[in-house]
């Protein structure tokens, strides 16, 4: 009898831990197909299980793309509480202690994607050819999505393109699969999107809820940006690094990460809210600035909010900056757990006339200026409070009109136009500060560079950017923002300021893989440097 396989679940059989190699199971609805892809109403319940492992893997852009950053505090928070991800947020990343596991759980997901697809391109003849297109488009562009978080978090990966499929007299050693090179990698990605460009054809239907051509457009983009100024460095098995992927043709990269800017700006669909906070209030889901976005609900799936806030009874043993006691300042409900705190000194960089700062309580630990503690709780995913209960329901943004705009500055300033930058910079800024508005004008290309990152890091904050910023972004010498004393921000306040990565440990660029994960596989390489 023939299983659906992802070989990247055979950890489980071989190692203890290691438990996405090779996935011995049927989907947990029967999708087989002898018992499922039988009519539409399948294809459409599939999708919509695509939909739901993303709202699972809703904290991978947080995970993976911020906490390594320097924007986060270390040890334990204001209330005591030892926060989230200590090795991760210091970047104390071996191969031994390795931040996340198992790819990240990412290939769990990528299974459901690929064989989605692989049924939808080689069956469901009930389907027409238009309809065949309609439902691929989302896949292909989903699928890139998975594969440009792996490669920005691993260079080079196993490109698991098809579920595959174990028959009798098989050895599960059939199915180790070694890691594609980073060339190799990027060039997939961009073949995915490229195939959702095609399947869209012209439809442009739009849902933010819902992958859409749109949000292939803003993958898009990101992927030619990043190809256009990250250099991957990758090592096989023997140790070769032919394979590293070295920045070439990067005006013409820069060109088509514009051009699909372009495409966003050109639908009118998108615009900046009128104010930062609307962006994410409950009350106005799915506005105009968002382009694709994770939904929750209380009563489907809420996020993660309330590790960003202290419990409610300990806020209430609190003071303002004037030295007033708290009385239920953010009505918790009693809820709250604050494992994920903002470094005062990142909280302290917004001004008090920036809107976005509304959204760090202040708080301390006395009354008295001499003795206090000083910390914060990030508001962004509140969500909502019915009567004694609080919901932490806010949508997850994973792409939204600000930073099209701020892609399109970076592009800008990398195409030798840092003047180019100026009128995308103070859209942003307008919007946080209105009349208080510090105008940007034109400075160096490095300096721009460096003052784009601060805008990022300012408008986009809990949402999944900075460390991937920081890889992208690069100083006057080319070298990454990482390795930057400019761009970091100080442990503690009036502290010095230290680049997240030392000069020693470009290597830290990337992440290792558990060692799980490589005894599980004996063809895998461990990840460059480590």
């Amino acid at each position: 009898m023939k299983k659906i396989l992802s070989i990247l679940a055979f950890s489980c059989v071989l190692a203890l831990g290691a438990c996405d190699r090779i996935l011995d199971l049927e989907p947990v609805d029967d999708s087989t197909a002898t018992t499922f892809w039988k009519n539409e109403g399948n294809v459409k319940t599939y999708l919509t299980r695509l939909y739901i492992d993303l709202r699972s893997d809703y904290n991978l852009p947080f995970v993976l793309g911020e906490v390594r950053g320097g924007t986060l505090k270390n040890g334990n928070a204001i209330d005591g509480v030892s926060l989230n991800y200590p090795n991760i947020a210091t970047n104390t990343l071996t191969k031994d202690v390795t931040g996340v596991t198992n790819w990240a759980g990412i290939y769990s997901s990528l299974l459901d994607v690929n064989n989605y697809i692989m049924n939808l391109e080689d069956g469901c003849r009930f389907l027409s050819d238009d309809a065949r297109r309609a439902y691929l488009a989302p896949a292909y562009g989903i699928r890139a999505w998975y594969y440009f978080m792996l490669y920005r978090t691993y260079g080079g990966v196993p490109l698991e393109k098809s579920p595959r499929i174990l028959e009798s007299g098989m050895s599960l050693t059939d199915y180790y699969m070694a890691r594609s090179t980073a060339k190799e990698t990027l060039a997939f990605i961009e073949e995915d999107i490229a195939k959702s460009e095609e399947y869209y054809g012209t439809n442009r239907n739009f849902d933010c809820y819902t992958w859409s051509y749109y949000a292939t457009q803003m993958l898009k983009a990101q992927v030619y940006l990043w190809a256009a100024k990250v250099d991957t460095k990758f090592v096989d098995k023997a140790g070769n690094t032919d394979g590293s992927y070295t920045v070439e043709n990067k005006a013409e990269n820069l060109a088509t990460a514009k051009k699909a800017l372009q495409v966003l700006v050109d639908s009118r669909k998108f615009s900046l809210q009128p104010t930062y906070a609307s962006v994410f209030s409950y009350d106005n889901k799915a506005n105009g600035e968002i382009i694709f976005a994770i939904y929750f609900d209380k009563n489907e799936s809420t996020n993660a909010g309330a590790n960003f806030v202290s419990k409610q009874d300990y806020l209430d043993g609190l003071y303002d900056v004037n030295g007033n006691h708290f009385s239920n300042p953010l009505d918790l409900c009693s809820t709250g757990t604050l494992r994920n705190e903002y470094r005062p000194s990142f909280v302290q960089s917004l001004a008090t006339t920036d809107s976005r700062r509304g959204f760090f309580l202040d708080v301390y630990t006395t009354a008295d200026p001499a003795t206090r503690e000083y910390g914060t709780n990030m508001t962004k995913y509140l969500g909502h409070a019915e009567g004694s209960t609080r919901y932490y329901d806010n949508d997850v943004i994973f792409y939204r009109y600000a930073d099209v705009l701020l892609m399109l500055a970076e592009i800008e300033n990398a195409e030798g136009n840092p003047a180019g930058a100026a009128p995308y910079i103070n859209q942003i800024r307008t919007r946080a500060c209105g009349s208080d508005a510090e105008t940007f004008t034109a400075l160096t290309q490095a300096e721009t560079e460096l003052a784009l990152l601060k805008e990022r890091d300012k408008e986009f904050f809990a949402e999944g950017t900075r460390w991937f910023d920081l890889i992208r972004m690069q100083d006057a010498s080319g070298k990454p923002l990482a390795f930057s004393a400019a761009a970091a921000y100080p442990e503690t306040l009036g502290g010095t300021a230290v680049p997240v990565l030392g000069s020693d440990e470009e290597y830290k660029l990337l992440w290792p893989v558990n060692v799980a994960v490589l005894t599980g596989d004996n063809l895998l390489a461990q990840t460059y440097g480590y």
